[in-house]
């Protein structure tokens, strides 16, 4: 009997996210361990006509490819993905993990081949996306893995996912939930587009960055679930100063614990990690890495801890993440890289943002509310 959370939950990605319609062609990845929610998905995407199949992960696949495999099977590309990446019409990816840490003795030079490998196709992908040809939508089912590095039960865990998704029974009507945060976020991203400079405060961290003439976009649950943030991509040549990151930053099951960079004319100029550095340096040196490839603002503050998983840790309220790598286009960025890598800023104790010289967050919080919603 499948959970009714995971069948609300797979119910709001294929309705609301995705908008599946009749004749779509809809794939869904994920590890077999999240088989309950893949299957849901399928049941609800038949129900609304469309052409569904499901790609299961197999576990140890990319662990036996790094250990065993030469320089030409790293950057193998099977010959039908291109062509099957231009079919899709939509796309789900469950990310869900029965070990979150198997990477963690891989070569980092090795996995920078692969992802380098990789570039054209993940630019590809990115491109159908915002181009809006590909619905695509990344949620994660959870598991003994995802408790254990939230340090929490599996209960608590799957209570914690299922309410940031606002499936829980009891909620109110997911859909409508969401819309109403789409409003409230579209609201936020058209005030900061006439921003021009951003200035980021917080415990060793002075980073300035130019967004003049990028767009913001509101992360309203169409592309991630659970979601809740405003996001662009800073000018490529512009970003100055230094960052702290707080958070681990977990990238391919690989971990680094507080990561400082600094800047200089848009790319980073120094890197230094308490934990992971080798792996951290490694990764910048990935084709187009060592650029900002977006800035957001957590603003979701129903998800209020770190639990050692971007998909939420990205999103807690009052936080910010600067991403290394691949920016977006539809906010006028023009970096390209196989990596993005989303690293989190919590501003929540004590941090500034300035736009255009003035205070607008503080603490975690903007000052107020945008102007059109307090009209």
């Amino acid at each position: 009997m499948v959970d009714s959370r995971t069948d609300r939950l797979a119910r709001l990605i294929v309705e609301y996210s995705l908008d599946l319609g009749p004749g779509q062609v809809l794939r869904i990845d994920g590890n077999a361990v999240a088989e309950p929610l893949l299957l849901a998905a399928y049941r609800h995407a038949i129900e609304r006509g469309a052409h569904a199949y499901v790609a299961p992960a197999v576990d140890g696949v990319v662990e036996a490819l790094l250990a065993e495999g030469s320089e030409a099977q790293l950057t193998y590309i099977s010959p039908g993905a291109p062509a099957e990446l231009e079919r899709l019409d939509a796309l789900i990816t469950v990310w869900a993990e029965s070990n979150t840490r198997s990477l963690s003795g891989a070569d980092p030079d090795r996995q920078r081949v692969m992802v380098d490998a990789r570039q054209e196709l993940a630019q590809r992908r990115m491109q159908r996306i915002f181009s809006h040809e590909l619905a695509w939508c990344g949620t994660l089912f959870p598991t003994q893995a995802h408790a254990q590095d939230a340090q929490m039960s599996l209960s608590q865990y799957e209570r914690f996912v299922y309410g940031a998704c606002h499936v829980l029974e009891g909620d109110s009507d997911p859909v409508e939930h969401w819309r109403g945060v789409s409003h409230e976020l579209a609201a936020r991203a058209k005030e900061l587009q006439a921003v021009s400079l951003l200035r980021i405060l917080g415990p060793d961290t002075d980073l300035r960055m130019s967004v003049a003439g990028r767009s913001w976009i509101a992360a309203d649950g169409h592309r991630n679930m659970p979601d809740g943030e405003v996001f662009t991509s800073p000018v490529e040549s512009a970003t100055q100063g230094e960052i702290r990151y707080t958070a681990p930053a977990t990238f391919q099951g690989r971990e680094v614990e507080d990561v400082r960079l600094r800047f200089d004319y848009g790319e980073v100029v120094s890197a230094e990690a308490t934990q992971g550095e080798e792996y951290l340096r490694q990764m910048l040196a990935v084709d187009g890495a060592s650029v900002l490839g977006e800035v957001a603002f957590g603003l979701n503050y129903e998800i209020d801890r770190l639990t050692g998983n971007i998909l939420f840790d990205e999103k807690i309220g009052g936080t910010m993440h600067v991403a290394l790598g691949a920016s977006f286009p539809p906010t006028g960025g023009t970096n390209t890289s196989a990596l993005h890598w989303d690293m989190i800023c919590d501003l929540r104790d004590d941090g500034e943002v300035y736009a255009d010289g003035e205070l607008v967050w503080k603490a975690g919080r903007f000052l107020r509310p945008p102007a059109e919603l307090e009209s």
